[in-house]
């Protein structure tokens, strides 16, 4: 939100209480404490019944927090008296806008829970006896106050959402461009290796229950969850979509002996169709650098927040669940006293190494920042992705780290772990992911703590 914004708002904020009498702000005051439980309880009841807002708010662990919150937040807005509580309220209508961009609400159905908040403290102010020119003050401060309030979490949600589109659209332009002979080839060669890899089983008489999918393969993991959403709105990206559903659709038709021929048939001429669309995709791209980190050519921060919230509509409506791995390299402080800050650099550029060669297609690796590293695993439940992150800290516990001066280095890390649990926000699932890293550094690090919801 811009400055002059904040200050407009606060100066209307601090004069509709200067210009409404003490007795009409007491009278809301002890109606917004009174009822505020009751006023939640509609608030919820109504917006649970439109499907668009059960999406956000059915996760259990939202209801229980939000209710308390929002109870909290009706008086809090009706209790304001000092310049410093006016701008705790201003700030905290910021962050629930910023808090809403992130969790993607819609705007519509914010302001339609202010409406009903507001309808219902005037029906409730009817039905207590005041004279009418204290009820129309009482009404206008509640009217008032929720269209302040609500005004500055749209203008926080907008400058935070144009954010997010900034930063979704670079990501979408670098994911696509970046080392892109590279990623191609990669690409094509995981395509031909399940292709080959399903010939091998068809001719060792393995059933068509137990071959595995496009879908769940690395092509068919990097394909929907990165370059889908990198060719998004291509016709190509649609129809490589669509080719993989039809492969996968065939595979159980292998078991008919008769139709058997004819169906591996479809299924090469759509696997070559698919490295056609992908020969075309390829070529619309160009060369872009920024978003990896300098050091490491991972990932840097700057896409996070795009990349989770990816992730987390992908789960919304895929029902596929994700994880995050939170991985700290322990005593790094003392390898750059020791050895240099050269050398400490050398270490972060293995690790990197160690975790883009040991993840998937589809998974995601960011350096965070410092000593610490963040990988996404998508498409896996909390037990494998308890064991791919021991996976990860083993080869860095085994490996020997190359330094200057021809020496070498044993280090490990310390992994937190947390699986996507259903809630809408994903700075609950970094927290979590954060908290179990915590954990394990306390417990004596080299070691994997899994923290689920």
């Amino acid at each position: 939100m811009q400055q002059p914004q904040t200050e407009q708002l606060t100066t209307e904020w601090r004069n509709l209480i200067a210009r409404t009498s003490a007795e009409a702000r007491d009278e809301v005051r002890v109606l917004a404490r009174q009822h505020a439980a009751e006023l939640t309880a509609l608030f919820y009841r109504e917006m649970l019944k439109d499907p668009a807002s059960a999406s956000f708010l059915s996760h259990e662990q939202v209801k229980n927090h939000l209710s308390h919150s929002l109870q909290q937040w009706i008086i809090a807005l009706f209790s304001v008296t000092t310049p410093e509580e006016l701008k705790h309220n201003i700030e905290q209508q910021k962050s629930i806008g910023q808090v809403h961009a992130r969790v993607e609400i819609p705007v519509s159905l914010v302001l339609r829970g202010g409406r009903l908040l507001k309808n219902h403290l005037v029906e409730l102010l009817e039905e207590r006896n005041l004279d009418d020119t204290r009820r129309r003050e009482a009404s206008s401060l509640c009217y008032g106050l929720i269209d302040l309030a609500l005004e500055i979490m749209c203008l926080a949600f907008s400058q935070s959402h144009d954010r997010s589109s900034r930063a979704e659209e670079a990501y979408r332009l670098f994911s696509i461009s970046h080392n892109i002979r590279v990623e191609k080839e990669r690409q094509r060669a995981a395509l031909l290796d399940w292709e080959n890899q399903l010939m091998f089983d068809l001719a060792t008489g393995n059933t068509p229950e137990t071959l595995s999918t496009l879908t769940g393969a690395e092509f068919g993991l990097w394909f929907r969850h990165k370059a889908s959403h990198a060719f998004q709105g291509s016709p190509e990206s649609n129809n490589v979509l669509q080719l993989i559903h039809e492969i996968d659709h065939y595979l159980p038709k292998l078991a008919d002996t008769n139709s058997g021929i004819d169906t591996l048939r479809q299924i090469r001429e759509r696997t070559r169709s698919i490295k056609y669309l992908l020969d075309s995709l390829f070529e619309q791209a160009g060369e872009l650098e920024a978003g990896r980190d300098v050091l490491t050519r991972l990932l840097n921060r700057k896409f996070l927040p795009v990349v989770m919230g990816k992730e987390m509509h992908y789960s919304r409506t895929s029902g596929q669940s994700f994880a995050v791995l939170m991985l700290d390299v322990d005593h790094f402080k003392s390898i750059n006293d020791t050895y240099g800050h050269e050398a400490g650099d050398l270490v972060l550029q293995q690790v990197a190494g160690i975790l883009s060669s040991n993840t998937r297609g589809g998974d995601y690796a960011f350096r965070m920042g410092g000593e610490e590293f963040l990988v996404i695993l998508v498409d896996i439940i909390p037990e494998k992705a308890l064991l791919a992150a021991e996976k990860l800290r083993q080869l860095i516990e085994s490996e020997r780290f190359k330094l200057p001066q021809d020496r070498e280095l044993h280090i490990t890390v310390s992994v937190g772990i947390a699986p996507h649990d259903g809630h809408p926000d994903y700075q609950q699932l970094l927290q979590r992911a954060d908290q179990a890293l915590y954990q394990a550094k306390s417990n004596g690090r080299n070691q994997c703590v899994l923290l689920e919801g």
